[in-house]
């Protein structure tokens, strides 16, 4: 599955991905980072994955192609290293309700929150 158009609407911090089969859809940066294909979040197999959380305010920072399969995304809290294929980007959409509950009940298990946490300083 390609992609006919990627638009980046920085304010509203949503990617607006259409396929040629005529699908589209709108990701958020928040879900992009915390379903982000790399090494840091899924890990090296099954069982290492880790929970991302305080991420609610993270940004797209910038979009890089990644030859004619994919788009690399690094996100205002520094996290670069995701390289999100054609394919992947359409399964994030196509399943966003059963992954993001999924995340939210995870979220909640772990007693964790997706607001970012910030430290006082003295």
């Amino acid at each position: 599955m390609v992609p006919t158009e990627i638009k980046l609407h920085q304010v509203s911090g949503i990617l607006e991905v259409l396929f040629e089969d005529g699908n589209g859809f709108k990701l958020s940066a928040e879900y992009l980072r915390v379903f982000s294909p790399s090494a840091e979040v899924k890990g090296h197999g099954p069982g290492q994955e880790v929970l991302q959380h305080g991420k609610k305010m993270v940004k797209i920072a910038n979009l890089e192609a990644q030859g004619n399969y994919a788009i690399k995304i690094t996100f205002s809290d520094g996290h670069d290293s995701g390289i999100y294929s054609w394919q992947y980007l359409y399964e994030l959409g196509s399943q966003f309700e059963s992954n993001w509950s999924t995340y939210l009940a995870r979220l909640s298990a772990a007693k964790k929150s997706r607001e970012p946490q910030f430290i006082a300083v003295g």
